[in-house]
This record gives C-alpha cells, sequence and structure tokens, in this order.
C-alpha cells in the first residue's frame, strides 16, 4: 500500500519545526496550479515573451525568502498566499509589458487584467461539462458558445469568481482569501454570477 502523502497542514507544521524536507514540498507542491493560474490571465500578445512556468519560478523563489515569516505569521491559507506572490508578479508585467493601468496588486480588483479569450472558452467548457453527458456532444458544443457569448456580457467581477471555482479550482475558503472578502460575501457573489448567466442566456435564446 503507498504511503499517503501529508497534507499542506502536516507540512506547515512540520515546517515550522524547522524540517527543511518539508519546506521543499510545502513549496514545489502547488507548482501545477500557479501555472494554471497565471496561463488563465496572461495576456496572448506577452505568451511569445513569457512563459507561465517562469512567472511560477520567480513566485516560489520569493516564497523560499519569505516563508519563515509566513510560517510565523500565517496572515492566509497557504495557496492563496502562493497565489497572492504569482499574482503580483504577473500584473508587474503586464504593466511593463503592455502599460497597463496602474492598479493595486494586493487583491484581484475588477479590470486589473483583462480575461484571455481562451480562458473565456475554458470557463464556458467547464461549466458546460458539468450539466451535459458525454453522449450529448453536439448539445454540448452549442451550449458551449451560447455560454462563452453570454460570459463575454458577464461583469468582470462575476466573470472573475466564475473563474476562480470553475477553471482554477479554488475551494471557497481559497477564493475569499484571494479577493480578500468573506467566504459568506464569495458564496453569494458565486450565486449572483450564476443568475447573471442564465439569465443572459434565457435574454439571448429569446432574441434567437
Amino acid at each position: 500500500m503507498t504511503k499517503a502523502e501529508p497534507d499542506t497542514e502536516q507540512l506547515i507544521e512540520q515546517a515550522s519545526r524547522g524540517d527543511d524536507a518539508a519546506r521543499q514540498q510545502l513549496l514545489g507542491r502547488h507548482r501545477d496550479r500557479l501555472r494554471r493560474m497565471v496561463a488563465c490571465h496572461l495576456d496572448p500578445r506577452l505568451s511569445a515573451r513569457i512563459d507561465p512556468s517562469d512567472v511560477v519560478q520567480e513566485a516560489l523563489a520569493a516564497a523560499a525568502r519569505e516563508l519563515s515569516d509566513y510560517l510565523r505569521e500565517r496572515p492566509l491559507p497557504f495557496y492563496p498566499w502562493l497565489r497572492r506572490l504569482a499574482w503580483e508578479r504577473l500584473v508587474k508585467l503586464h504593466r511593463r509589458h503592455l502599460h497597463a493601468r496602474r492598479r493595486s496588486v494586493t487583491s484581484e480588483e475588477p479590470g486589473a487584467l483583462a480575461l484571455p479569450d481562451s480562458s473565456v472558452v475554458e470557463l464556458a467548457r467547464k461549466l458546460v461539462a458539468s450539466s451535459t453527458s458525454p453522449s450529448e456532444q453536439l448539445i454540448r458544443q452549442e451550449l458551449q458558445e451560447r455560454v462563452r457569448a453570454a460570459l463575454a456580457l458577464l461583469g468582470e467581477r462575476d466573470r472573475e469568481v466564475l473563474l476562480m471555482r470553475y477553471v482554477e479550482g479554488l475551494s471557497t475558503r481559497e477564493t475569499a482569501a484571494s479577493l480578500g472578502i468573506s467566504e459568506g460575501a464569495v458564496k453569494m457573489r458565486h450565486l449572483r454570477a450564476l443568475d447573471a448567466l442564465h439569465r443572459l442566456l434565457g435574454e439571448r435564446e429569446e432574441e434567437a
């Protein structure tokens, strides 16, 4: 029987006691999640020059330098803390290369980064996948296109929370920590976004 890997909280406790192996495992275990987040938000105009893995590596290097302070203070759950370090670097890259308007990078304010079309398509695919079976391929393709068009009309704040939940796979707790709001507020924002999406889908169906 394969021995189960320690979870993040176990590794944090071990790292807090000076376990160097736990520190390294803690920093490396979320690399794929961070890369998915960066890839979701990276402007297509930068994709030829910037590899999401490089952004993640910079964020993890910063995390290694700041890990002792994190372990002492625990300001956020661990993954949202890592994610914020990667987010800060991603926003700075957009500013530097695309001269994006200046905004705070400590939280994900609406409009801080434009959501690439590819991420909207992926979000539509994730949303539709949960509501259709594999045998309904044609229905699924048509519905994905309708959802994609409706997402393009959705407010940035609503679209972002759906992306975080369905594409990045963040839990309610992780989403709350990333956005700097309560878990109750995340649940309300999530439901409001789904309601707005359903309303837009209904309006587009009536127009068709």
